[in-house]
C-alpha cells in the first residue's frame, strides 16, 4: 500500500456548477415530490390522457372502479355491513365521550366515508370517529364552554373545530408537508395513545357506576377523586349490568384474537350488546331506575350545519386551536393505520393524498353535522379481516348507517349508557400497547423514555400536556441526532483496504502516526462546535496513548466524510479553524471521500486552496497510503506532495 504510485490516485471531482433556479427547483422537488407523483402524467403526450390521469390521481375511485368485478362487490358488501354493525354503537359511544349528542356519532359515519371512498387511496381503511380525538374535543372544548349550560354553542364550536382540522389537513396535503405529522415518533404515539386510552377507560367508570356529576378534568388523580368521593352515589344495578356486558365484549374479543377467522364475533358483539341492553331496559326499566339510557335520537339523515360555524372572536381562536391539535392526532393515526394494512396487502398509499382526503371529508363533514373523523384501527382491522377489496366497503357502511338514521333510530331509545361505556373500554384496552412498550425497552431505552413520558404526561397531567411532551421530546431527540452526530475512530481490516469503526470491529488495527475519524452526519451550525471539541478530545486521547506506549508521535488526522451529506458555512468555518488549531500542534488535516454537495461548497468557500488539493482524497485507503508515503519519504514537518488528485 505504501508503494502506490501517485498516478494511481483517483481524482476527487468538483460537481459542475448549476444555475441557481435549476438548483432550487431540484431541491424543492426532492423535498416536496420525493415520490414523483406526476411521473405518469408528465410522460403522457395526449392532453385528454393527461386530464384522465390527473382525475384518476385526485379521485382514486376512478382507478379501482375500472377493474371492479362482481366478486369484489360480494366481499365489499359483507365487509361494509360488518363494519356498520361496529360503527353504529361505537359512533354513539364516542359522541358521548366528546359530550356531543349521540346522533352525531351516526351522522359522522355517513358523509365522511362517502368522501373517503372517492378520494382515499387505502383499500382497507374504514372511516369514522375515534375515541382519542373525541376525548380531546370534549376535554379542550369543555374547559371553555359548558356543554350542559350552553349546548348550542358547544355543538357549533365542535363543527367549527372540525372545519379547521379539515382545512389544516387539506393544506398540509396540497403543500406536500406530510413530514410535519411525522414529527411525532412511533414511541411518542404509543405512549400518547396508551395514556389517552387509560384516561378514557377511567372516565367510563362514570357510566358504569351510574354517576351523574363528574369531573371535567382528565388526569387520573381528579378522576379517581371524583369517583371515590361519590361512593354513596354508586348504583349497583348500573355496575352489575356494565360488568356483564364488559365481560361479554372482552370474551368475544379474546376469541377473535385467538381465532382470526372468527373476527365477526368481536365485530358484531357491540351491536349485540346494544340490542340486548335495549331489550333489557325496554322490558325492565320500571324496575331499574338506577340505569340511565340514551333517550330519543332524532330521525333522518344529516341536517346542514354550514351556517352554524362560528368565526367570531373569541371563539374562533379556541376552535382553531382545537382543530389543529385534534387534526394532527387524527391525521397521524389515520395514515399510520392505512400504511400498516397497505403493507399487509403489498400496495402503497400516498400520505399526501390521504391528508387531502381526510381534510376534504372533515370540511364537508363540518358542513353536514359531523365532527372529526379519521381511520380508526379497530374498525379498519374488522374491515381488513372481513375481506374487503376496495374502499366501496365504506360506501356500504354509509348506506347501512343512512338506513339506520331514516328508520331505526327509535330502537336505540332504551340503550343503557353502561353498554356504551363497556364498548368504549373494550375498544380502548387495545390501544394500551404494553408489548410495544416492552419492545422499545429492549431495543432503545431512549425511545422507551419518550413513550413513558408521553404516557405519564397524559395520565397525570392533561391530554395537552401529554401531547406537548410527545412533540417536545420527539423534537429534542431530533435535535440531538443533528446536534450530536456520532464520531468514531476507524481502523484497517487486515489484508484489505477497508476501514471500519474499531468498536464495531475490534480486530481492526489503527495505524501509527495516523488518526482516522469518521463523522456520521451532516456538519451544520448546530453541531460544528461540538465536532471541533470532540475531534480535539480524540486527538488528546490518541496522543496520550502514543506517549504512554512510547510510539511515534501523531502526524496526520484523516477525516472520513463519506457520511457527511451536507455542510453549511458554520461547518466550513469549523474546518478552517480546525486546520489552524492542528497547525499550532504540528498536525496536518487530510479529508477523505467528501460528497458532491460538500465538495461544491468547499470549492466555493476556497477551503480547498486553504487545506491544499494534495490533502483531499477519494477514499480513506488512498488518504492513508498518501500519508504513509509521506511519512516514509519526507521529514515530519514537510507537506504532503501533491498527487494531482483534485
Amino acid at each position: 500500500m505504501c508503494n502506490k504510485r501517485a498516478s494511481q490516485y483517483h481524482k476527487v471531482e468538483i460537481p459542475p456548477p448549476q444555475p441557481f433556479l435549476k438548483s432550487l427547483k431540484n431541491t424543492l422537488n426532492e423535498i416536496l415530490f420525493a415520490d414523483d407523483p406526476f411521473r405518469k402524467i408528465r410522460n403522457e403526450s395526449k392532453t385528454s390522457k393527461k386530464i384522465e390521469l390527473g382525475l384518476r390521481h385526485v379521485f382514486p375511485i376512478l382507478e379501482w372502479a375500472r377493474g371492479y368485478s362482481l366478486g369484489y362487490l360480494k366481499s365489499d358488501v359483507i365487509s361494509g355491513i360488518t363494519i356498520a354493525s361496529l360503527a353504529i354503537p361505537q359512533g354513539i359511544s364516542y359522541a358521548q365521550l366528546a359530550n356531543l349528542p349521540p346522533i352525531l356519532g351516526l351522522y359522522s359515519s355517513l358523509v365522511p366515508p362517502l368522501v373517503y371512498a372517492t378520494m382515499g387511496s387505502s383499500r382497507d381503511l374504514a372511516v369514522g370517529t375515534v375515541a382519542v380525538a373525541s376525548l380531546l374535543t370534549g376535554a379542550m372544548l369543555g374547559k371553555e364552554v359548558n356543554p350542559v349550560q350552553n349546548p348550542k354553542l358547544y355543538l357549533h364550536l365542535a363543527f367549527t373545530a372540525t372545519f379547521f382540522a379539515g382545512l389544516m389537513q387539506t393544506c398540509l396535503g396540497l403543500l406536500r408537508l406530510g413530514f410535519v405529522v411525522e414529527i411525532l415518533s412511533h414511541a411518542a404515539i404509543v405512549g400518547f395513545m396508551g395514556g389517552a386510552a387509560t384516561v378514557v377507560c377511567l372516565q367510563q367508570l362514570k357510566g358504569l357506576l351510574g354517576l351523574i356529576h363528574f369531573t371535567h378534568s382528565t388526569d387520573i388523580v381528579s378522576v379517581l377523586r371524583s369517583i371515590f368521593s361519590q361512593s354513596h352515589m354508586w348504583k349497583w344495578e348500573s355496575g352489575l349490568l356494565g360488568c356483564c356486558f364488559l365481560i361479554f365484549l372482552l370474551t368475544t374479543k379474546y376469541i377473535s384474537k385467538k381465532r382470526p377467522k372468527l373476527f365477526w364475533i368481536s365485530a358484531m358483539s357491540p351491536l349485540v350488546s346494544v340490542i340486548f341492553g335495549s331489550l333489557f331496559m325496554y322490558f325492565l326499566h320500571d324496575h331499574f331506575h338506577g340505569i340511565p339510557y340514551i333517550g330519543e335520537l332524532k330521525k333522518g339523515i344529516n341536517p346542514p350545519s354550514i351556517t352554524h360555524l362560528v368565526f367570531t372572536s373569541p371563539y374562533v381562536t379556541l376552535a382553531l386551536k382545537i382543530g389543529i391539535i385534534t387534526g394532527v392526532i387524527a391525521l397521524a393515526e389515520g395514515i399510520a393505520v392505512g400504511r400498516s394494512f397497505a403493507m399487509y396487502k403489498n400496495y402503497n398509499i400516498d400520505g399526501n393524498k390521504e391528508m387531502i382526503a381526510f381534510g376534504v371529508m372533515n370540511i364537508l363533514g363540518s358542513f353536514s353535522s359531523c365532527y372529526l373523523t379519521t381511520g380508526p384501527f379497530s374498525r379498519s382491522a374488522v374491515n381488513y379481516n372481513a375481506g374487503c377489496k376496495t374502499a366501496l366497503s365504506n360506501v356500504v357502511m354509509a348506506v347501512a348507517v343512512a338506513v339506520t338514521l331514516l328508520f331505526l333510530t327509535p330502537l336505540f331509545f332504551y340503550t343503557p349508557l353502561v353498554v356504551l361505556s363497556s364498548i368504549i373500554i373494550t375498544a380502548m384496552l387495545g390501544l394500551v400497547d404494553y408489548e410495544a412498550a416492552l419492545h422499545l425497552w429492549r431495543l432503545d431505552k431512549f425511545d422507551f423514555f419518550v413513550c413513558l413520558s408521553a404516557y405519564l404526561g397524559v395520565v397525570f397531567g392533561t391530554i395537552e400536556i401529554g401531547l406537548i411532551l410527545s412533540v417536545g421530546i420527539s423534537v429534542m431527540r431530533l435535535v440531538l441526532f443533528v446536534g450530536r452526530p456520532k464520531i468514531y475512530v476507524m481502523g484497517n481490516i487486515q489484508n484489505t483496504e477497508i476501514y471500519r469503526n474499531i468498536e464495531h470491529y475490534p480486530q481492526a488495527t489503527t495505524l501509527s502516526c495516523l488518526l482516522i475519524l469518521h463523522i456520521d452526519g451532516p456538519i451544520y451550525f448546530a453541531n460544528s462546535s461540538y465536532l471541533r471539541d470532540r475531534i480535539g478530545r480524540w486527538i488528546d486521547d490518541e496522543e496520550d496513548k502514543l506517549r504512554t506506549s512510547g510510539e511515534t508521535s501523531l502526524q496526520y488526522i484523516v477525516l472520513d466524510m463519506s457520511a457527511v451529506g451536507n455542510i453549511d458555512t458554520s461547518g466550513i468555518s469549523m474546518l478552517e479553524e480546525l486546520i489552524k488549531i492542528l497547525g499550532r500542534r504540528e498536525l496536518k488535516l487530510v479529508v477523505a471521500n467528501p460528497g458532491a454537495e460538500v465538495m461544491k461548497k468547499l470549492s466555493k468557500s476556497n477551503f480547498i486552496e486553504s487545506i491544499g488539493k494534495e490533502r483531499i482524497y477519494l477514499t480513506v485507503a488512498e488518504a492513508v497510503t498518501a500519508c504513509n508515503f509521506m511519512l516514509h519519504t519526507a521529514k515530519p514537518d514537510s507537506t504532503v506532495p501533491e498527487f494531482n488528485n483534485v
